[in-house]
């Protein structure tokens, strides 16, 4: 049997690179498909690099998604490239939409010249949900995106129903609720807070600055759900997912596991920032992921608590490393 092929955009992020680990093991042959950039990042796969292709190109530059899909032919594309930062969205709308909704355009149309057979996944989120309509969220909530990067969130998702239902492909989105993990960025909350605890529990910071500590989500581990993202191209029927855990836990209670973690009481060190509030927030976003459960054989294998220990360890390991 050939071996499988699979082109990942945004492979230096945090689920690129554990999707990228997850077919390696899994036998595939993996193209990771970054930018022509001084500032690219190889750290999250650097420890991998030399078992995968890295192709340039650009999510604004269909021709050159065009040419790397002539070139390396895959069998399965995921697409989880984007301005992926929620309150980076509101300083640049314009960036977030010509990445994050009209780059996944550009990527399904080059499939559609190149090859309509390659399998696509669209990397959507829970951020469509928004202003929720119903608790849980499942595949059928109406959406009601609060940010820009929401809405080019949205338009993501639908343009990618559209191609599978104009054209036929095998076009596939994962509705994926919060996934965090040790490589999670800085700029994020839940790393942010792991961060934190790590640099106060050594002595280097004394306090941590956040916003809404009540906002609500459904925090799953990361390696959990690239699992997901393959199951879903594997299906003879493309379709589409809410990947999320059915749990639902305050920024505060966040704050609470972690500092326990390291012994520490995090009311003696948090401080709300409104600098750090979001314009419009989101309600309770829990996810109904029932139906990834049944035709995908998929559960969550790390559990709330089990993903904030690896995180605060994970910090205080890198840490004291570096001291």
């Amino acid at each position: 049997m050939a071996t499988k092929r699979a082109l990942i955009t945004g492979i230096t992020g945090q689920d690129g690179s554990y999707l990228a680990e997850f077919l390696l093991d899994q036998g595939y042959e993996v193209i990771g498909m970054i930018r022509r950039s001084s500032t690219v990042n190889f750290e999250r796969i650097q420890h991998f690099q030399d078992r995968i292709t890295l192709a340039t190109a650009d999510l604004l530059d269909e021709a050159s998604l065009i040419g790397v899909l002539r070139e390396h032919r895959p069998n399965e594309v995921y697409n989880l490239a984007a301005q992926s930062f929620v309150q980076t969205s509101w300083s640049q709308p314009v960036l977030t939409g010509e990445t994050t909704a009209l780059g996944v355009t550009r990527v399904l149309d080059a499939v559609r010249i190149v090859d309509p057979d390659i399998r696509f996944y669209q990397a959507s989120s829970s951020e469509m949900f928004g202003k929720v309509q119903e608790v849980p969220q499942n595949e059928q909530t109406r959406f009601y995106p609060r940010s820009p990067y929401g809405v080019s969130k949205v338009y993501g998702h639908w343009i990618t129903v559209n191609y599978r239902e104009s054209y036929g492909m095998h076009a596939t989105s994962g509705i994926l609720f919060n996934h965090e993990s040790e490589r999670r960025g800085l700029e994020f909350v839940t790393r942010k807070i792991s961060n934190g605890v790590a640099r106060i529990k050594l002595g280097l910071d004394e306090e941590l600055r956040l916003g809404n500590l009540e906002s609500q989500r459904d925090w799953g581990y990361a390696p959990d759900y690239v699992r997901a993202m393959w199951l879903m191209l594997q299906q003879d029927e493309a379709d589409d997912y809410v990947i999320a855990t059915g749990q639902t836990h305050s920024v505060r209670q966040f704050c609470e596991m972690a500092f326990g973690c390291a012994g520490l009481d995090y009311r003696s060190h948090v401080v709300e920032d409104e600098r750090f509030v979001r314009p419009a927030e989101v309600d309770l976003l829990v996810g109904d992921a029932s139906k990834a459960e049944r035709v995908l054989g998929w559960r969550p294998e790390t559990s709330f608590e089990g993903l904030v220990e690896r995180m605060v360890a994970a910090d205080l390991a890198l840490l004291n490393g570096g001291r």
